[in-house]
């Protein structure tokens, strides 16, 4: 049978998101890839390949298409454990350009300077020409040959050969250098928001000091095993999730979880990788491995969220492939009809009009600035504690309306005690006893309430024949006697009549040989930001908010009204709550989309089937991070509605670029059209506007 594997490669050198999309596109339609997808501001080639014996075939297929695409590009295989991103590499390369182009610039100074003869100019406005933009030319040929067109390289060297065709070799010369330096500049802009991302989740640790039987030795957190010990000296990171077995501190968790508050370890305490050692030596059993520990899943979730692409991503993508050539017809049609049909119109000047709309038809401003958008708000998000698996999942919180929450563990602490016992025909103790041995093989919160308020031995001799009732509770016999313990439906199911409480909380109750026994009664606690939480969602706009629960209607009503929940649906089973969630959605008017917020474990069905899915991770919850497409590493319910405003600036900042990066081309292109803009201007509209763009982009990043 065949085995679908993924693997991914750096693509070092990766400038073009125009490129990036042609690589994703012809690498996507090999023999034995279902899927590829290049991550621009990654510079991440990602592929899923049918065969696992073909991947060595594929990936070489994969690296000569990206050689003829763009030459310049270096693929790497990327290693396990590597979660960095790449960067340009400074070769010789490089460096000859920079020489090159100081050459070619100290030319065209000269030329601009010295009254030449017209040969002479000629001569040294076509060498400077040739320094400053031979590779642009050799580049737009090599693409002509290989039949990829309408691309920057023919944009530039096309408009350029005109000028100099019509006699403006100075202007020919200019333009060529003010785009590479445009272009020098757009690439430090793009370069630097790539640090910025990198810089902002610069969690991952660098060593790790492992304990030996000859003392400490400092070694890569990859080569640390399960059960191995390491010691975590003040202010170095802890580099793998583990159990403190020796010493005390405070850590600073903020890169994880966005909160600045310190939080207190000592022995046996649970601490994750990423976190900061501020005061105090710890000892550290290691439970996981580097690959699975919490910081490499963050840093995978949030550096692999640019292979989800946004509807915007996708359409601007779309938009490029035919913007580009209708402005290269639109070129020629300005060209060649005025001078046919308008009396005294000459080709001169027409020409050089239309190579006005060449120079500035290029789609870089627009295809390098979204995607950078998009990661710079996840990554500002992932800042914050709030993990986001995709730029389709962020671009979706724009237009949330209906929010459902789930109650316990979610908008309430999941933290159960014991607030009263009533029993019916035994004593206290008695129901007490047999509760905690009917619940003794449950791990749920309420049960482990009801043996914390039982705190003697559950003696596992007593209990036979146990039995669970899904959504019920469970049947069990204790000393030879048959005890039911569960909600009201599991003793009306077995048609006992029981005695339901008047006060709020979650009642478990029981029933011996048949008869009603009375019931305990387990409260949980509200968390402290979920009123503020619904509150803010409501000053957003939100138009529905709900609460599913399996616990009594009473105690939901309680917490709908402690928090201002609209609706409240109350003891729900399971598949009730995906039924009552479709239900939810049908009634939406619009295209407004419906979030659920669970824990993540026992809500999957329900975050699987709403629009977004947001999990209560808590820090290191393994099983949250894999539910659901947000995750809350703080618990908080109030991050919703920060994530929901992140996703509401990163759609701004977006159209902020689009706006302004097709504004000032569309006045340019009408500008030219009238004879009145200059090569000159065509170029800012090209790279000037590409690097203001991608500077703005950069603000996705702040919160």
């Amino acid at each position: 049978m065949e085995r679908v594997i993924r693997k991914e490669f750096i693509l070092e050198g990766l400038c073009c998101p125009v490129c990036a999309g042609k690589i994703e596109k012809k690498v996507g339609a090999l023999e034995g890839v279902l899927g590829a997808t290049v991550n621009f501001t990654n510079q991440l080639l990602t592929l899923e390949i049918r065969d696992s014996a073909k991947a060595g075939a594929v990936a070489a297929e994969a690296g000569s298409i990206i050689r003829r695409i763009e030459p310049d590009i270096v693929m790497n295989e990327k290693k396990s454990g590597n979660t960095e991103t790449a960067e340009a590499p400074g070769d010789r390369r490089t460096l000859a350009r920079r020489i090159l182009l100081g050459a070619g610039g100290l030319l065209f100074a000269a030329g601009m300077i010295f009254p030449f003869p017209r040969y002479i100019e000629f001569a040294v406005f076509l060498v400077s020409y040739l320094l400053i933009g031979g590779d642009v030319v050799w580049g737009a040929l090599k693409n002509i040959v290989r039949g990829q067109v309408f691309d920057e390289n023919f944009l530039m060297s096309l408009a350029t050969v005109g000028a100099f065709a019509i006699g403006e070799y100075p202007e020919a010369a200019a333009v060529m250098l003010f785009y590479q330096v445009g272009e020098a500049f757009q690439a430090y802009a793009v370069g630097r928001s790539r640090k910025s991302i990198a810089a902002l989740m610069d969690i991952r640790p660098d060593f790790a000091n492992l304990k030996t039987e000859t003392g400490l030795r400092r070694v890569s957190p990859e080569e640390v095993k399960a059960g191995d010990v390491i010691v975590v000296k003040p202010g170095e990171k802890i580099p793998l999730d583990g159990t403190v077995i020796e010493g005390h501190s405070a850590l600073d968790t903020s890169a994880l979880t966005g909160e600045s508050l310190p939080r207190d370890v000592e022995k046996e305490s649970e601490v994750l990788s990423g976190s900061i050692n501020k005061n105090g030596l710890l000892t550290i059993r290691v439970s996981k491995e580097f690959g699975e520990t919490t910081v490499s899943k963050i840093l995978q979730l949030v550096q692999n969220a640019g292979s989800r692409k946004a509807k915007m991503e996708n359409f601007i993508t779309k938009f490029a492939r035919y913007y580009t050539p209708a402005v290269v017809f639109a070129a020629l049609l300005l060209a060649v009809l005025p001078p046919l049909l308008l009396p005294d119109a000459h080709f001169a000047d027409w020409l050089r009009r239309a190579l006005v709309f060449l120079v500035v038809s290029c789609p870089c401003a627009l295809v390098i600035s979204i995607p950078l958008s998009f990661f710079g708000g996840i990554g500002g998000a992932s800042r914050r504690g709030i993990l986001v698996k995709g730029s389709n999942y962020l671009e979706a919180l724009n237009s949330v309306d209906t929010v459902v929450f789930d109650k316990t563990g979610t908008l309430t602490r999941g933290i159960f005690s014991v607030t009263g016992i009533v029993p019916q025909g035994v004593t206290r103790e008695e129901l007490l006893c047999f509760a905690a041995h009917a619940e003794s093989h449950s791990s749920h919160p309420i049960a482990q309430s009801i043996l914390r308020a039982y705190g003697g031995q559950v003696s596992a001799e007593k209990i036979t024949e146990y039995e669970e009732r899904a959504g019920q509770g469970v049947r069990v016999q204790v000393d030879g006697r048959t005890v039911l313990a569960g909600n009201g439906r599991l003793l009306e199911e077995a048609g006992i009549s029981c005695t339901k409480p008047d006060l709020p909380g979650t009642a478990v109750y029981l029933a011996i040989d048949g008869v009603f026994a009375g019931y305990i009664l387990i409260s949980d606690e509200l968390k402290e930001d979920s009123k503020r939480a619904i509150a803010d969602l409501k000053a957003l706009g939100i138009k529905t908010i709900a609460m599913f629960t399996g616990d009594s209607r009473r105690t939901a009503e309680k917490i709908g009204e402690e928090t201002g929940i609209d609706k409240v649906y109350a003891e729900l089973l399971p598949h009730q709550k995906v039924e009552k969630l479709e239900e939810l959605a049908g009634n939406g008017s619009g295209p407004g989309k419906l979030v659920f917020v669970g824990d993540g474990i026992n809500d999957a069905p329900v975050l699987a089937r709403a629009d977004v899915g947001i999990a209560m991770g808590g820090v290191g919850s393994d099983a949250a991070i894999e539910a659901a497409d947000v995750v809350l590493m703080t618990d908080e319910p109030s991050k919703i509605a920060e994530a929901i405003g992140i996703a509401k600036r990163t759609r701004s900042i977006i159209w902020q670029n689009i706006i302004f990066a097709l504004g000032v081309k569309l006045v340019i292109l009408a500008l030219g059209a009238l004879g009145i803009a200059a090569m000159w201007e065509a170029v800012f509209g090209d790279v000037g506007v590409a690097v203001i763009a991608t500077l703005n982009a950069l603000r996705a990043l702040k919160k």
